[in-house]
């Protein structure tokens, strides 16, 4: 399976069964799956949405956001409980106003699933570790 690394974008390929391991990038050597979400900025966000081999999960968040503020804990326990199964991002509205533009991000924190460099799935609003993990579960397959 093919992984792209969110630090250094350098495409890695990952035998399916190591992906839990903790597999690290052969060109950077940071993990490529951490447990805990990763950045994206406009300088990756398309090269690790697009290759990776794994649903990707974003979160469009904003730091001034009470919401998004108060999910990311709930957001990084999924991560630990998806690791290995998908990539979960995230995304500083703020920071990145030209990714929120060009998703149409109205609300925040906005939850999105992308599979292959497509969005197929979206939903508004905080959710708890175990409705975010339910909620992605049937694009894990």
């Amino acid at each position: 399976m093919e992984i792209v690394c969110s630090r250094c974008k350098a495409i890695n390929r990952v035998p399916t069964e190591r992906l839990q391991d903790g597999p690290v990038c052969g060109a950077c050597k940071h993990p490529i799956l951490p447990p805990e979400p990763v950045e994206l900025t406009t300088d990756n966000f398309d090269a690790v949405i697009a290759r990776s081999g794994l649903p990707v999960m974003v979160d469009f968040w904003a730091p001034w956001c009470g919401p998004c503020r108060s999910m990311a804990p709930m957001y990084a326990e999924a991560a630990r409980q998806l690791h290995g199964r998908a990539v979960l991002a995230k995304v500083d509205t703020e920071a990145q106003p030209a990714l929120a533009a060009r998703f149409g991000i109205r609300s925040i924190p906005t939850l999105a699933i992308f599979r292959t460099g497509h969005e197929v799935a979206r939903e508004a609003g905080a959710r708890p570790a175990p409705e975010i993990v339910r909620w992605v579960t049937p694009y894990l397959e």
